[in-house]
C-alpha cells in the first residue's frame, strides 16, 4: 500500500436513485485487495438540482443529504447515513478518502434581491461597460430546509462577483456585480483565457469578502469532523484566485492533517501555465496532467501513425513529476461531456500502464474503465447520441500489478516510434517487471537486467502472451508484445 494509486469512484452519468455510497461502501475492500490507495469522491453535499445533481451545481454544502431541500433529502448518490457508513468502511478497509471541493460558484439561490451590475464581453472579461445599471437576479441563499444548522451564514449578493442570469430584466450573459469588493475588477491570479477566467457560471463566489473566506475555511474544518477526510480535490481552480487557494489549503493542513493530499483541477496543457500557478501557491498542492492526457487522446486517435516516443512531451509528470496526478479519463473527457476529449478503448492499457508502472506521478483510475458505462445524451451537434465505455479488462491486474511489481530503479526504452518498453529492476525485497507496448503490429524489445538474473524466466501478468521468456547467460532477454497491446512481464 505504499504506491498512492488514486480512483475517481464516480462518472457523470451514474444512475440516479441514491446507490452510489452503498456500492462504495460494498466496494471497499475489493478496491483495497486490488491495490488502490485512495479514493476520490464526487461533492457529497446539494447541488442545485437536488437529487439529480452530479454535484458541481453546488447550493448548500452543509447539506450531506440530510436536509430537505431542492426536492430530494438523499443527493444522488445517498443520504448522509449512507455517506458515513460507506467513508467508515473505506477507512477499516485502510483507504484514504478525497473529497471534492466545489468552491468557485453557487446555483440556486432561494431568493430575489435588487443588486447593480455591469454588462462584460463574454469572449473577453476584460471589457466591462462603464454603465451600471440595477437589475433583480437570484443571489440570496437562505437554505430554508436546513434552518440554520450546522452554519447561519447567509449568502447573498456581496457575496458575489459576477452573475450569467438576470430576472429583470430577463437576460442572460455576464454581468460584473458591483459592491465593495474589487471596484468593480475581476480577482487576480486567475487564468488568462477570456483576458481574465475568473467568471465561469452560477453565482460567482467573491473570496475578497472577508465573511465568505472564513466562512469556507469553517466548512473546511466542518467538514473534516463529519467524515474522514485524507484529502481535497480542488474543482475549477483557474477560475479562482490562487491567493485564496494558497491561504485554504495551508490553513487545512493545520487545522486538519499536515499530510492531507490536495490536487486542484488547473484544465490547461500548457505545463508553463501549471508551473506559474504552483509557484502562486507556494507548491502546496498538485495539478492534474492534462498535457499528458490530451497525448493519450492523440495517441489512440492516431494508432500506428503516433510517434509513440513522443509521449511525454510537454508533460507535467516529465518535467515536476512530484506534483503531478496523471490520468486517462475523468468526468470532464468522457464522450458528450465539457472537456469531451476521449481516448479509445483499444489505447487505454497502453496508457494505464504507463501511468500505474513508473514511478513518476500518482495515477488516478476512472471509475467508467474499471466498472464500464452506457449512458445516452444530447451531443454539441443536437444529436442524442448512445454511449458505451466498455470495462478495461486488464486494468485490475495493472492495479494490482503496481503495488506487486512496480519496484525499483526504472529505465524508459523509448527507442522505438511504435514500441516502447518500461523496466522496473525490482529490490532485495520486491521484484520487478518489464512493461513492453506498442501502437502497431506485433514487437519485442530486446532488454538486459543484468548477469545475476541469467536463467530466470517471465510470465505476462496481463495473460495477453502465453509464452514464457528465459534470459540468457548475460541476464538479456527478448520480450515480444501483441499488436496494439501491452504485456507485462514479471518473474515467472
Amino acid at each position: 500500500m505504499s504506491k498512492r494509486t488514486l480512483i475517481q469512484f464516480f462518472h457523470w452519468y451514474l444512475p440516479e436513485g441514491g446507490k452510489l455510497w452503498d456500492d462504495l461502501a460494498s466496494e471497499a475492500g475489493h478496491l483495497r485487495d486490488m491495490g488502490i490507495t485512495d479514493v476520490w469522491l464526487p461533492p457529497v453535499y446539494k447541488g442545485a438540482s437536488g437529487g439529480h445533481s452530479v454535484g458541481y451545481d453546488s447550493y448548500d454544502l452543509f447539506d450531506l443529504g440530510e436536509f430537505d431541500q431542492k426536492g430530494s433529502i438523499p443527493t444522488k448518490y445517498g443520504d448522509r447515513a449512507a455517506l458515513e457508513h460507506a467513508t467508515a468502511q473505506l477507512k477499516e478497509a485502510g483507504l484514504r478518502v478525497i473529497l471534492d471541493v466545489v468552491f468557485n460558484h453557487k446555483m440556486g439561490a432561494d431568493e430575489i434581491e435588487t443588486i447593480h451590475v455591469r454588462r462584460v464581453n463574454p469572449e473577453d472579461r476584460t471589457e466591462v461597460e462603464s454603465d451600471t445599471f440595477e437589475a433583480k437576479a437570484y443571489t440570496r441563499f437562505t437554505f430554508p430546509g436546513r434552518k440554520g444548522a450546522y452554519s447561519e451564514f447567509i449568502w447573498d449578493h456581496r457575496c458575489f462577483g459576477g452573475l450569467d442570469h438576470l430576472v429583470e430584466p430577463e437576460e442572460n450573459g455576464v454581468f460584473k456585480l458591483m459592491n465593495e469588493y474589487g471596484d468593480g475588477e475581476w480577482n487576480e491570479e486567475v487564468d488568462e483565457e477570456k483576458g481574465n477566467y475568473d467568471y465561469l457560471m452560477g453565482a460567482d463566489i467573491e473570496f475578497r469578502n472577508r465573511a465568505v473566506y472564513e466562512e469556507l475555511k469553517f466548512w473546511g474544518r466542518w467538514i473534516a469532523g463529519q467524515v474522514p477526510t485524507d484529502g481535497f480535490r480542488l474543482d475549477a481552480a483557474k477560475h479562482i484566485p490562487a491567493w485564496f487557494f494558497r491561504d485554504w489549503v495551508g490553513h487545512m493542513r493545520e487545522s486538519v492533517s499536515r499530510e492531507l493530499f490536495v490536487v486542484a483541477e488547473y484544465w490547461h496543457p500548457d505545463m508553463e501555465v501549471l508551473r506559474a500557478y504552483l509557484e502562486l501557491v507556494d507548491q502546496q498542492l498538485m495539478l492534474f496532467d492534462v498535457a499528458l492526457h490530451h497525448n493519450f487522446h492523440d495517441a489512440s486517435k492516431a494508432g500506428a501513425d503516433y510517434d509513440l516516443r513522443r509521449i511525454f512531451d510537454g508533460t507535467l509528470v516529465a518535467a515536476e513529476p512530484a506534483h503531478a496526478v496523471t490520468l486517462v479519463a475523468n468526468h470532464d473527457t468522457q464522450p458528450l461531456q465539457s472537456l469531451e476529449s476521449p481516448v479509445e478503448p483499444w489505447f487505454k492499457p497502453l496508457a494505464y500502464a504507463l501511468i500505474l508502472m513508473r514511478e513518476q506521478g500518482v495515477p488516478c483510475v476512472f471509475h467508467a474503465d474499471l466498472y464500464g458505462a452506457e449512458y445516452t445524451d444530447t451531443g454539441g451537434d443536437g444529436d442524442r447520441h448512445d454511449i458505451h465505455l466498455p470495462v478495461i479488462g486488464c486494468l485490475p491486474k495493472l492495479i494490482e500489478a503496481r503495488q506487486r511489481f512496480a519496484n525499483g530503479p526504472q529505465d524508459d526504452i523509448f527507442d522505438d516510434a511504435h514500441c516502447l518498453a518500461v523496466v522496473r529492476h525490482g529490490t532485495a525485497e520486491a521484484p520487478g517487471c518489464v512493461v513492453v507496448l506498442t501502437n502497431a503490429g506485433e514487437a519485442e524489445k530486446t532488454v538486459e537486467l543484468g548477469p545475476e538474473k541469467a536463467g530466470r524466466r517471465y510470465r505476462d501478468f496481463l495473460g495477453h502472451r502465453k509464452d514464457r521468456v528465459v534470459l540468457d547467460e548475460n541476464g538479456r532477454g527478448v520480450f515480444p508484445v501483441n499488436g496494439g497491446s501491452v504485456s507485462l512481464w514479471v518473474p515467472a
